[in-house]
């Protein structure tokens, strides 16, 4: 159980590496004007997003619900700091998500948003990681 505890922890920080990065990859993507700079950007953010933040997820996930069926999903869920770490995941799904959007608005020249949108989009993640990390350790309920 430890080495999935292990896994799933460098898979989660993982993930969250590459939510913060790719939002920021967003901006300067934004503030880009040259034809080079723009395809550059294009690139990074399909690799970073496929080749690193969603396999992430998907390993979070894995080794998450793995962790879950040690116990019994009753007596996890019972807890309510648990339902709320998995609130959290959820909206960090959701997240995730609106990331691969915005990479397809990008490769399709589609984007209507300013560098300042995406400065503050780039900063939600850390309302998200803090009260999960908040609630695994603290169990405050």
């Amino acid at each position: 159980m430890l080495w999935i505890k292990a896994f799933h922890i460098i898979s989660v920080i993982t993930w969250f590496a590459a939510i913060f990065y790719l939002p920021r990859l967003f901006v300067y993507h934004a503030m880009a004007n040259d034809e080079l700079s723009i395809e550059r950007f294009k690139v990074m953010e399909s690799k970073l997003y496929n080749g690193i933040m969603t396999p992430s997820a998907i390993a979070t996930l894995v080794f998450g619900v793995w962790l879950l069926s040690y116990g019994s999903f009753g007596y996890w869920l019972s807890g309510k700091w648990m339902i709320a770490k998995l609130c959290l995941v959820a909206i960090t799904l959701v997240y995730h998500c609106w990331c691969g959007y915005t990479i397809k608005q990008f490769k399709a020249n589609n984007n209507t948003h300013s560098h300042r949108y995406f400065r503050l989009m780039n900063e939600l993640p850390v309302f998200l990681l803090i009260p999960i990390v908040i609630l695994v350790v603290v169990k405050p309920f």
